[in-house]
């Protein structure tokens, strides 16, 4: 079962701050609420793939969030036909270069899928906790 949040225009948020508040209504509901700590890692999974899409794909060109039974489904488009890697770090006191790895450690699945003008970067994560 595929749910999306009521009034809710998941198409292009144009912040980090946007998707992230798109994707909180969505879990957030009277019959569940997920645990702070998964909450905390969807939230930042979010962050890093919008924020990763604007500063080094080209842009936002889509994005996309649903529950499908107990998980998350994120889907973020960008003008970037480049996949995501991560870049060998030097000097330990460089800020960034973190968010590929946050994302792949956090998420259950992801999927790189090249589209015309872009890529689409799909990940699964827990929406609640399990058990």
């Amino acid at each position: 079962m595929t749910v999306a949040a009521p009034g809710t225009d998941l198409s292009r948020p144009p912040t980090a701050a946007d998707a992230r508040d798109q994707v909180r209504r969505l879990l957030t509901t009277p019959a569940a609420q997920p645990a702070d700590t998964v909450l905390d890692d969807v939230l930042l999974v979010v962050t890093e793939l919008v924020t990763n899409a604007l500063r080094h794909g080209g842009g936002l060109t889509a994005f996309a969030a649903r529950l499908d039974g107990g998980a998350l489904v994120v889907s973020v488009t960008d003008a970037s036909p480049t996949a995501p890697h991560t870049v060998p770090r030097t000097d330990a006191a460089t800020p960034g270069g973190f968010g590929w790895r946050i994302v792949q450690r956090l998420c259950r699945q992801v999927t790189v899928t090249p589209v015309a003008g872009g890529k689409t970067i799909e990940v699964v994560m827990a929406a609640y906790p399990e058990g």
